[in-house]
């Protein structure tokens, strides 16, 4: 039993002898066949395993207090990035000399192994590896420094850089020698690009060698590439919308970002056919993952500057056409839809915008968000804000009937031109039936209660649509033809009517009916007024003065802004009457009620020193024709001599005062000025135009309180009989007896709450627990 532990201890001395590790020494000690006289001796004492689990232990603990404390030394943090790149390879070179003289050691492992068990020696040498660089990285990378990324990025930053630039460098003989170069920023006769290139693979080599590439430089590498990329696409589309990108980039990213990652894994290599499959299925995952970050980067830029692109559509059509690419393959429509309303808001939904820029914004939103999403469910969340904001706007349909109408090239006039019929949110689903084989269903961001009601309506439909009824356009079209008509100074309508059979295609000719007839009117008084002066009982009495007349049909045309009549002077009056009474000749039992405010006046003034001729409304022609009689007037007293309100009087001697006949010599009282001043001096025989009048029909908004008032006797009269009622059913009464018959007014629940909550601000009603009543007197 002695002579057992005796040899035990013996064998233990030769052991610490062949593997000299478990004393802390690299340095072998035995001889080759003292070291196959111990192998054996193990395997009869069957010590194997024991013999491969301490020196394996002692392998780790020097690694754990001598290599990887080294290893690690050498990562101290710097701003410098040539000093990092040094720094990393140092560190990679002498990690690779202290884990190479390990290889001794593994080699004898493999032999004891082998010689136990038989097993073939490839094997045992591919097994004794893995354990030896599994416990190289559990060593390392358990003393990991929390500033180490930076070295490392320091180190591939500066060879990704020569790499992009290696074109460049290559031509380094044929440019000035006190040029740069731009890989390695340095002069191009001290260019170090080729020994950048050769250090950095072979770093790589030894880093893949010891299987640490993956694990200590792959968050890094996919960081800097990262980085690479934005400022790549960033630097390659910015502000840039007329030409598609996507190619390119792709191109870009498969020749450089690519190539560069396979010499990386492949040590040095261009092609993937170096790499084990393991590798090359690694590369192609994360090149697929560099891929969806390419178009993620892509797309984040484009949303940006998404406002922009929309403006300038259709030039950025082709930025579109990448946008819309990428977002089928990113899931960005939140944050477009986000960010595009926030532009939106910023930008134009505000004050400072006028309203037909703010409708000209808009339809290149229509046509652009059409083109990025057909299935419209991007353009119905994008453009809330503008059709709520342009509701807001009393002007909107105004400035939209005056785009349909303009002789210019617009975008409305030329989709009036079109001819398509209106196409109405009304819920219906009439064509649901149509193109069922090519049905899609709606993107998830939609809204399930509009689903049915989507249509990808024209640009006109959908302007409409934003007030959700066509009367508010027509009766403005209404309006605006009649300021049209009554400020052409002519029998003229052939533009006119183009307009109006462009517009009964799209709106039918119901609608512009009382359109039809006021244009009819401007024909016949063309006609009448032709009769009335070739009638020779009318060209006897003697004529002071030409007089033409626009005669109207009152019930069909707009009503007129102003509430008060003019009195005219007694020799125009006395010449109107004439007329009058031809034309009563003429049509038997009708007459004529003048509209003295309305029409245009040609004056021939004669003052002592020049002679003007010049075009005015009867207001002002009114005005100067009583200082023929009477030189100087007081405010009042001209005011009440033409039955007008000082207020509006004063606004129309400011026109006089300005052309230097009227001068305001004390408050309110004017004088004229027979002689001009050097300061308002014109030449004789000046022809003067007269400033732009305002409309003389009442707006839109007006039109529409005065129809509402039609209501207000059916409201009083139901609120009498049954004393109180809720909203719902007011709204229901009405549409049953109010909103009948042609010609009736409608009124939506929203704006007869409006107009019930007006009444009881003015005290006319009483609100209380969701019911409505009237005061009691």
């Amino acid at each position: 039993m002695s002579e057992t532990c005796a040899d035990k201890e013996d064998i233990l001395v030769r052991i610490e002898r062949a593997f000299p590790i478990l004393n802390e020494k690299i340095q072998d000690e035995c001889t080759e066949e003292e070291f196959a006289s111990l192998v054996e001796d193990v395997r009869n004492l069957k010590l194997t395993q024991f013999v491969e689990d301490i020196v394996i232990h002692y392998i780790e603990q020097h690694i754990r207090w001598y290599v990887a404390p080294a290893f690690w030394k050498k990562f101290e943090r710097t701003d410098d990035d040539q000093w990092g790149f040094k720094l990393f390879k140092s560190a990679v070179d002498d990690l690779y000399a202290s884990l190479t003289e390990f290889l001794s050691v593994l080699k004898k492992l493999e032999y004891l192994r082998q010689n136990e068990d038989g097993t073939n020696v490839s094997n045992t040498r591919n097994s004794m590896e893995v354990q030896f660089k599994l416990v190289v990285r559990a060593t390392l990378l358990s003393q990991l420094p929390l500033h180490h990324e930076c070295i490392v990025e320091h180190f591939y930053k500066i060879a990704f850089n020569v790499f992009c630039n290696s074109d460049n460098s290559s031509q380094a003989d044929t440019s000035a020698s006190e040029s740069q170069c731009t890989g390695c920023n340095q002069k191009m006769e001290n260019c170090q690009c080729q020994m950048i290139i050769y250090m950095f693979h072979e770093t790589n080599r030894k880093l893949i060698e010891l299987e640490l590439l993956e694990r200590l430089v792959g968050n890094v590498l996919t960081s800097l590439i990262h980085v690479r990329i934005e400022n790549h696409v960033s630097q390659t589309c910015d502000k840039t919308f007329d030409l598609s990108e996507l190619i390119p980039l792709e191109n870009w990213l498969e020749t450089v970002v690519m190539s560069w990652l396979i010499r990386i894994y492949s040590g040095g290599f261009a092609k993937t056919v170096t790499l084990t499959d393991q590798v090359r299925n690694a590369i192609n995952k994360f090149k697929q993952k560099l891929s969806h970050f390419l178009y993620e980067t892509y797309t984040k830029i484009r949303i940006d500057h998404l406002f922009n692109i929309i403006i300038e559509y259709p030039e950025s059509q082709p930025a579109i056409d990448d946008l819309r690419v990428c977002l089928e393959r990113t899931d960005q429509r939140k944050v477009l839809v986000k960010k595009l309303q926030e532009a939106i808001k910023t930008r134009l939904l505000h004050p400072g915008v006028n309203t037909p820029d703010i409708v000209t914004a808009y339809i290149a939103a229509i046509k652009a968000l059409k083109h990025l999403d057909p299935t419209g469910v991007l353009l119905e969340a994008v453009t809330e804000p503008i059709k709520t904001y342009l509701k807001s706007r009393e002007d909107t349909v105004r400035s939209v009937v005056n785009s349909l109408l303009d002789d210019s090239p617009s975008e409305l006039a030329d989709e009036l031109v079109k001819g398509e019929c209106l196409q109405l949110d009304d819920g219906s689903a009439e064509d649901e039936a149509e193109d069922w084989e090519k049905w899609m269903p709606d993107p998830v961001d939609a809204d399930p209660a509009k689903s049915t009601q989507r249509k990808v309506s024209d640009i006109i439909s959908t302007l409409v649509n934003v007030y959700g009824s066509q009367d508010l356009f027509v009766n403005e079209y209404r309006t605006l033809l009649a300021d049209r008509l009554l400020s052409q100074l002519n029998y003229h309508t052939e533009r006119e009517i183009r307009h109006l059979e462009l517009l009964k295609r799209r709106f039918g000719e119901n609608q512009l009916h009382y359109c039809e007839v006021m244009l009819k009117d401007v024909y016949d008084s063309k006609r009448i007024d032709g009769n009335i002066h070739s009638d020779t009982s009318y060209n006897l009495q003697r004529e002071l003065f030409p007089t033409s007349a626009l005669i109207l049909s009152a019930q069909f045309w707009p009503p007129f802004k102003e509430d008060w009549k003019l009195k005219l002077p007694s020799i125009v009056q006395n010449q109107l009457n004439k007329y009058v009474k031809a034309f009563e000749a003429l049509k038997g039992n009708r007459t004529l009620c003048w509209k003295p405010h309305l029409g245009n006046v040609s004056l021939e003034i004669e003052l002592k020193d020049r002679k003007l001729d010049i075009s005015v409304t009867p207001v002002h022609a009114t005005i100067i024709l009583h200082f023929q009689d009477k030189s100087e007037w007081i405010l009042q007293d001209l005011a009440e001599a033409m039955h007008a309100p000082a207020t509006v009087l004063r606004r129309k001697m400011a026109f006089w005062v300005s052309q230097g006949l009227l001068k305001e010599t004390s408050n309110d009282v004017y004088v004229l000025q027979e002689e001009s001043t050097s300061k308002n001096r014109l030449s004789t025989d000046t022809v003067v135009e007269e400033e732009e009048t305002e409309s003389v029909m009442a707006s839109a908004s007006d039109q529409r309180e005065e129809e509402l008032q039609v209501f207000w006797s059916y409201i009083v009269g139901m609120l009498t009989n049954l004393d109180s009622m809720p909203i719902e059913r007011i709204h229901q009464m009405l549409k049953m007896f109010a909103s009948q018959g042609p010609g009736a007014v409608e009124c939506g629940l929203p704006e007869l709450r409006q107009f019930l909550d007006r009444k009881v601000r003015e005290h006319q009603l009483l609100f209380t627990g969701g019911f409505y009543r009237l005061p009691k007197s």
